[in-house]
């Protein structure tokens, strides 16, 4: 039985960061074999990927809190006005 991999929307963005900077000094030792290093490569591939995919998703999400002229706008919690 192979071992379940969580989903791309289940990795945080620190986590799947993590991982890939694991992955990255295994690599930049030079000591792992070369079919080994192939799926590290891979690895730091899909997580690279999902680094940039989380980075553009929250640059949209930051699209809808800046106005139109550029500026900030306050989150706030709207009220009810009372009558």
């Amino acid at each position: 039985m192979s071992k379940e991999q969580p989903k791309k929307d289940e990795v945080s963005f620190e986590a799947a960061m993590q991982k890939l900077e694991e992955i990255v000094g295994k690599l930049e030792e030079g000591d792992v074999p070369l079919e080994i290093a192939i799926d590290y490569f891979q690895k730091g591939m899909e997580l690279s990927k999902l680094c940039h995919d989380k980075l553009q998703q929250v640059e949209k999400q930051m699209d809808y809190i800046l106005r139109e002229d550029g500026q900030l706008k306050p989150f706030e919690l709207q009220e009810e006005e009372k009558a």
